[in-house]
This record gives structure tokens, C-alpha cells and sequence, in this order.
């Protein structure tokens, strides 16, 4: 699995969905070999289903296709009630779709998505102090059990 590291930092995600993912020849073999960057990703609806963009698919070393654009388009295959759902909410609450992770399931490729609100810098610094606090809790209560 290959985790979008800075999605939970940078967005509050309020939902998730798990969709297939269309791929072309030896994308693959350089996804199972973690050659993915999510900087920049983002997924929309186009024509009534949803497209991933920027996500980063690094060329297989072995493959010898030239014309191969490791930034293209790619197809994300949901069914079309989960479609319309998702069309309507980003229309209405202005939230965005980004990829949260890619792994294999049963031999296909999976991405996790998210409906996500970004944050704002105070809610980071917020969630960043929360955890200091709560390390410092457990570091405390360690420490009291010895």
C-alpha cells in the first residue's frame, strides 16, 4: 500500500471511497514497486465519471514505450450512484476529491479517495499541539508505572 502522506495533514477528509483505477501497460509493475508521488493529485468528474490528475507514476525501468506520460488522466471506475452522489456533494459543499492511497486488492489496483475540506493553518498547529499534549500524557503515565 502507498499512502498519501500529506492528505490528513493538509485536508480534513470526511468520507472515503475505494475505486478501481484504469492503467495502461506497465503501470503496474511500477505501482507494486511504490513509484507513485501524490504531490499535486487531485480527482474530478468530467463527462458524467471521475478522472484522477497529477498523480505521478514513475516509468518502469524495463519497459521500452516511449510515448509513455507519467502525468496523464486516469480513469477512476465507480458505480454511477456513488458517482452522482459525489457530483452533487463537491457541487454543494465545495469540497474536493483527493487520492488518500493506492494498493492491490484480489490482484487489481485500488484507490482509496476522499472527500476532504482542506484545513487552514491554525487547525494544523491546533492538531499538532494535541498531539504533543497527549505523547507528554503517556510519557508521564509510563513513567508513573514503573
Amino acid at each position: 500500500m502507498i499512502a498519501n502522506k500529506k492528505a490528513r495533514y493538509q485536508y480534513e477528509v470526511v468520507e472515503s471511497y475505494e475505486a478501481g483505477i484504469v492503467l495502461r501497460g506497465s503501470e503496474v509493475k511500477s505501482i507494486r514497486d511504490g513509484r507513485v508521488n501524490f504531490v499535486d493529485s487531485f480527482a474530478q468528474t468530467k463527462r458524467g465519471e471521475i478522472f484522477l490528475y497529477n498523480l505521478h507514476i514513475a516509468p518502469y525501468p524495463f519497459d521500452n514505450n516511449p510515448g509513455y506520460e507519467p502525468r496523464r488522466e486516469r480513469k477512476l471506475l465507480l458505480h454511477k450512484n456513488e458517482i452522482e452522489k459525489l457530483t452533487s456533494t463537491l457541487a454543494r459543499k465545495g469540497l474536493t476529491l483527493i487520492p488518500l492511497s493506492i494498493y492491490f486488492k484480489k490482484g487489481r489496483a485500488k484507490v482509496e479517495i476522499g472527500l476532504a475540506r482542506g484545513k487552514r493553518l491554525y487547525d494544523k498547529r491546533r492538531k499538532l499541539r494535541e498531539r504533543a499534549v497527549e505523547q507528554e500524557v503517556e510519557r508521564t503515565l509510563k513513567d508513573k508505572l514503573r
